[in-house]
């Protein structure tokens, strides 16, 4: 086990580095380096109370394919995204449908609802719209709404990952919970049941 925000110091001093544009020359690198590490510790020193006091190098091991297929996923489906908004866009019909649809979640700690919530929100023709905390749900504004199983598929991927790395009480590929009926005419209702996507 190790502490935390030294990693973190060394990651911000990493950023630093990409941030300044340095001289690809090794010393004006390691002087950035320096500057960065001092500047990145100093940082995460004082926002380490926001971290847990230890991290397991075994976990972030464990965890880290899992991050990288997220992102991975996340990449591909904001590329696909803008090339579909951009064709909608250009259409001389305009093809959209709007819809509100309701996405319960299996992820219940913060940082994974946050993080699904905006992954949704960064891919273009989507947008998180409400959480409701009673049941655990997001409601997703889509540009294309006539198809809610399409607008559930990347989200349902962005989860199976989210509950490893955030070490969530479910496991990838339990089913997800049944969206209840809605009354009025403004929610589109998402069965997410049945199906899933690994």
């Amino acid at each position: 086990m190790s502490r935390r925000w030294p990693l973190t110091g060394l990651a911000l001093a990493i950023l630093w580095l990409f941030v300044r544009g340095v001289e690809l020359t090794p010393i004006r690198i390691a002087e950035e380096f320096v500057i960065g590490l001092g500047v990145g510790m100093g940082i995460a020193f004082f926002f380490r109370r926001f971290y847990s006091d230890e991290t397991s190098v075994s976990r972030s091991a464990r965890v880290a394919p899992f991050a990288l297929l997220y992102l991975l996923t996340f990449l591909w489906e904001l590329l696909t995204a803008n090339v579909d908004v951009a064709r909608r866009t250009l259409a001389p019909s305009m093809p959209i449908d709007p819809a509100v649809v309701e996405v319960p979640l299996r992820v219940r700690t913060p940082m994974a609802i946050t993080t699904i919530a905006n992954s949704i929100t960064l891919t273009p023709g989507t947008l998180t719209m409400d959480y409701d905390d009673e049941t655990n749900s997001l409601y997703v504004h889509s540009i294309d709404g006539s198809d809610p199983a399409a607008i559930l598929e990347p989200i349902r991927r962005w989860e199976d990952y989210a509950l490893v790395i955030f070490d969530e009480e479910l496991k990838p590929g339990d089913p997800a919970p049944q969206a209840p009926a809605v009354g009025t005419t403004d929610h589109a209702t998402a069965t997410t049941g049945g199906e899933q996507h690994g």
